[in-house]
């Protein structure tokens, strides 16, 4: 991953980037996966998981928001939300800005991405870890989809990385059947799905999975550049 002051990072097959690195800020082998933090010139700070870019601060702003205000805006009086990953706190962030919302329950699965992220990215969550609102559990999401009742959340928002290593169990038929199992009768449900340019096959079959749980299932596209 790290060549002299660049960090390389490959998207896809015969295709990558690379970004210059000021200064390395942290890298930590958690239970689950390798942790880099960088400040870079061009994005600010960066947080790797496994070599793969999470998310920059450059550009955080473009997929957190349309990750969180589409869903709720479609809803229109979501009171509950769950979201599942996002342990940089951004969407959580985004999702209290909505004041319908009573109760927003993160679940995200390593607890070093949270410390990481409070630690050395702490404008991405903002004030979002102290809002009363906030339930912020270190866990299983799948698990606590599957063990969550009946008709819970009006919002359900997955974060997750794309269907490979700790993120494949978050694109399952089991999964998606508890997801709709806990959405309240107007629930929606959205989860990032790669980038249809270089990825139709993920969002077809998702897709296709997602509408044997779903009655209506549709997708739409935010360029953030790093992806």
């Amino acid at each position: 991953m790290a060549d002299a002051a660049w960090v390389n990072e490959t998207l896809y097959p015969d295709w990558g980037q690379r970004f210059r690195v000021a200064r390395e800020l942290a890298r930590v082998r958690s239970a689950f996966q390798d942790i880099v933090v960088v400040e870079t010139p061009s994005h600010g700070r960066v947080m790797l998981l496994d070599g793969v870019v999470q998310i920059t601060e450059a550009d955080e702003f473009v997929y957190q928001e349309m990750l969180a205000h589409v869903p709720l805006l479609a809803h229109g009086r979501a009171e509950s939300v769950l979201i599942i990953g996002a342990g940089d706190g951004g969407v959580l962030r985004r999702v209290l800005q909505h004041r319908t919302v009573r109760r927003a329950a993160m679940v995200e699965i390593d607890g070093e991405v949270i410390r990481l992220a409070k630690e050395l990215m702490p404008g991405i969550g903002g004030d979002a870890w102290d809002d009363p609102r906030a339930e912020v559990i270190v866990g299983d999401g799948i698990d606590y989809v599957a063990r969550a009742p009946d008709a819970t959340f009006d919002v359900v928002i997955v974060d997750s990385t794309d269907p490979i290593g700790v993120g494949e169990v978050l694109f399952t038929d089991d999964f998606y059947a508890h997801c709709a199992r806990v959405l309240t009768g107007r629930g929606v449900v959205v989860n990032q799905c790669g980038v249809p340019f270089m990825q139709a096959d993920e969002l077809r079959e998702t897709s296709a999975r997602r509408a044997r749980f779903f009655p209506h299932v549709t997708a739409y596209v935010a360029a953030v550049p790093t992806y």
